[in-house]
């Protein structure tokens, strides 16, 4: 079945990249199921991902100009005032801060939607696994500023408004923190999961008006979902970093 469902690329890594893999998973004492398919196609579009990444930024920083920007450095400078106005709108004070974290989350999360669209290529976000490994560092990420800005006093956050509650309260919030990560990553994996599906069939059925229609509707999921995303990472972050809260 994985030899069915593998990817071109992903072929090429397990042929002649599986001694290797193997050989970093020995470290730590795990063996895997198939020692001759180790590479799972979302850790090489994920490692594709971010291989694109970093070429577009060295190519980027090589023609970066005050005076004569191009088209891809005002790309990059439209991205940077939405992600700075986005964590402006929701209260985060000195938001430039954090504009680097979640900057990077988006550029990160958006290219791994869209890359599905690629033929021969399938988006990392159709696995849980990728999702779940960007929810937890946004977990620890806003929970650390959040001790930066105020010390151990933040855990009085958890306690409510009113003091006399702890007992009830400090419960409900640990859950509700908790449960965030399960959130994040669930409602990603979902819906690019769910769009991935739609327009995989659809594409099967026919070939002209239909899939164009699926394909945009792919990209509109691809973009809500990475703003989404973003939106709460930023929420997270004011909500930790307040001192009104």
């Amino acid at each position: 079945m994985a030899a069915e469902l593998e990817l071109a690329l992903t072929s090429l890594f397990n042929e002649y990249l599986a001694g290797p893999a193997n050989a970093v998973l020995g470290v730590f004492g795990i063996t895997a199921e198939n020692p001759k398919h180790v590479w799972p196609n979302w850790l090489v579009m994920e490692l594709l991902v971010v291989a694109l990444i970093m070429i577009t930024v060295a190519v980027l920083r090589s023609q970066l100009s005050a005076e004569n920007p191009g088209k891809l450095q005002h790309v990059f400078e439209l991205i940077y005032e939405f992600i700075a106005d986005t964590i402006a709108q929701v209260g985060v004070h000195h938001g430039e801060r954090f504009i680097y974290y979640v900057g990077t989350i988006f550029i990160f999360i958006l290219s791994m939607n869209l890359i599905g669209l690629v033929p021969g290529l399938d988006s990392p976000t159709n696995s849980v696994f990728v999702t779940v490994g960007l929810a937890i560092p946004t977990f620890l990420y806003y929970n650390a500023v959040g001790f930066k800005a105020h010390g151990v006093r933040y855990l009085t956050q958890f306690m409510g408004p009113v003091w006399w509650l702890w007992w009830l309260m400090i419960p409900i919030e640990l859950i509700s923190h908790f449960v965030r990560p399960l959130s994040l990553s669930v409602r990603l994996y979902g819906n690019m999961f769910a769009g991935e599906q739609v327009t995989g069939v659809f594409l099967n059925l026919t070939y002209v008006v239909i899939p164009i229609i699926f394909t945009l509707l792919h990209i509109f999921v691809a973009v809500v979902q990475t703003y989404v995303f973003t939106l709460l990472t930023a929420i997270y972050i004011g909500g930790a970093t307040s001192d009104e809260h």
